[in-house]
């Protein structure tokens, strides 16, 4: 069973015949396949025949030998009959050698709609960018939203209510998946096998030369503290302390480009309120989806507010913001959101559960001078707003109900 994607169709249908290559990115197992199938429904309404559909799926045994440039080339020129337009869906392209030459050329010679989907953040970088660049637009897509994940238990006829499916998102996240399995030793065991699955098709292989063992405890650390302020040399000390394992910053760098390459974590950047602009420097890890977070804790506290934030992080991307961590001369704002020239600022809370708390979350804003709307999202449902900083409840933000403004 599925539900309609669309918060991510509404952003690709405009592109469904415009002559750009549409790539589809994301984590394994959040849906890419699901969706590139709804995109393929919609096209098929509208028109196109079975005899003008190609499509390859390259985690598909039957397409095992179909794995470099001239035997795809081969096998999309084969099926070509006419001068009629063409629907081409290559699924996992990451594992064709030189897949860039294929798309290129297909596009050049081929009257034809290319739709791609990879499991690689990076995987319009290096020599397809060189070769496709202005000839491809990129589509990033997430894990089940909280409001996809409702939606999602509503259709299985599910009763349960938003606050209540909120304590279980926090644990277990939005892999699509995982909402087949009832029990939550056979949702973490889903969840583990799945975060493994990606560290060895796509992190750790025979090729790739990483120790196994020390990837996997930093992976373990990074997701465990994802959200917590980044610093190579804490890990290096934290390792150290443990057993006496000896784990230099290059290598701690190294297996977070490796995380992020294969959508495993968003490094987010500090953006400095004072100079107004983003900075390179990397301020925080979050987990594309809570669920790894949790298989690599075992443990919730949401009163620590990372988990929290992490889900507000992931939601406002899905949303198309950018997002960086705000800097001020007195401390940290948690997310400043931007579009375009537009922009606000967002505090994440757990409860505002007495005055020091209020205080410390309205008062995070006292040095900011920019007149850009300031939030504070926190599962209180009274409402808490005061001097110009408006107050939502974070459940409400995540249905739908309650919007941030950007000015």
């Amino acid at each position: 069973m599925f539900i309609k994607r669309e918060r991510y169709l509404a952003k690709i249908r405009p592109f469904y015949d415009a002559d750009l290559i549409k790539v589809l990115t994301g984590v394994r197992r959040c849906g890419k396949s699901v969706l590139l199938g709804q995109i393929e429904e919609e096209l098929r309404s509208g028109g196109y025949d079975e005899g003008h559909i190609i499509k390859v799926n390259f985690e598909d045994l039957r397409f095992e030998k179909i794995r470099n440039a001239e035997r795809l080339n081969q096998y999309v020129i084969d099926r070509i009959k006419d001068d009629g337009k063409y629907l081409i869906f290559l699924d996992e392209i990451q594992h064709v050698r030189s897949f860039e030459k294929v798309l290129s050329s297909l596009r050049a010679t081929v009257n034809c709609s290319i739709f791609i989907t990879g499991s690689n953040s990076k995987l319009l970088s290096g020599e397809m960018a060189t070769l496709l660049v202005g000839r491809c637009v990129e589509f990033r897509i997430m894990p089940f939203s909280f409001l996809e994940s409702y939606e999602y238990c509503k259709a299985q006829g599910k009763e349960v209510s938003p606050d209540e499916l909120f304590i279980d998102y926090i644990n277990w996240g939005g892999l699509p998946l995982r909402f087949s399995f009832e029990r939550e030793s056979d949702i973490k065991k889903y969840i583990e096998q799945t975060y493994k699955g990606i560290l060895g098709k796509d992190i750790i292989s025979d090729r790739s030369k990483i120790n196994r063992q020390k990837f996997e405890n930093i992976a373990e650390y990074i997701m465990a503290n994802a959200g917590k302020e980044f610093s190579a040399k804490n890990i290096e000390s934290y390792f150290e302390n443990q057993n006496g394992e000896q784990i230099d910053k290059k290598t701690v760098y190294r297996y977070l480009d490796k995380m992020e390459k294969a959508c495993l974590i968003d490094r987010v950047k500090r953006f400095n309120i004072v100079g107004k602009q983003a900075m390179a420097y990397v301020e925080k890890q979050y987990a594309v989806d809570t669920g790894f977070r949790m298989v690599n804790t075992n443990f919730v506290n949401i009163e620590d507010t990372f988990f929290l934030e992490n889900i507000i992080y992931n939601e406002l991307v899905s949303r198309d913001y950018e997002v960086f961590v705000g800097k001020t001369y007195k401390g940290e704002i948690d997310f400043v959101v931007i579009s375009g020239k537009k922009k606000c600022f967002i505090q994440v809370a757990y409860y505002l559960s007495g005055s020091q708390t209020i205080e410390r979350e309205f008062g995070a804003f006292k040095p900011i001078s920019d007149a850009a709307p300031k939030y504070v999202l926190s599962m209180d449902r009274l409402d808490f707003s005061r001097d110009g900083i408006s107050h939502i409840n974070i459940v409400d933000f995540l249905m739908g109900k309650k919007k941030v403004n950007l000015t």
